[in-house]
């Protein structure tokens, strides 16, 4: 039977947590389109999580902008100069 130690055996305090978990509620947070930081202010966990949003945020950026640069359609056209007769 497996003993689960408490937060102090294992050496953690108060605010400690896997930060990883925080991390990933943030940048899952970004893809649903939740934009409220669930953590407050001033805790690693509110940190945390506005880094994962933030990486999230970055690249999604980078994936639109790296799309807009690569178009299949002539410059003319996805500037709006052709029109259809």
């Amino acid at each position: 039977m497996d003993k689960k130690l408490t937060r102090e055996q294992r050496g953690l305090g108060k605010y400690d947590a896997p930060l990883r978990m925080q991390y990933e509620k943030g940048y899952k947070d970004f893809q649903r389109g939740r934009v409220t930081n669930p953590f407050h202010k001033d805790t690693m966990q509110h940190r945390e999580w506005q880094r994962g949003f933030n990486t999230a945020f970055a690249e999604q950026l980078s994936r639109v902008q790296e799309n807009e640069q690569t178009r299949t359609r002539g410059k003319a056209v996805s500037r709006g100069e052709v029109q259809n007769v």
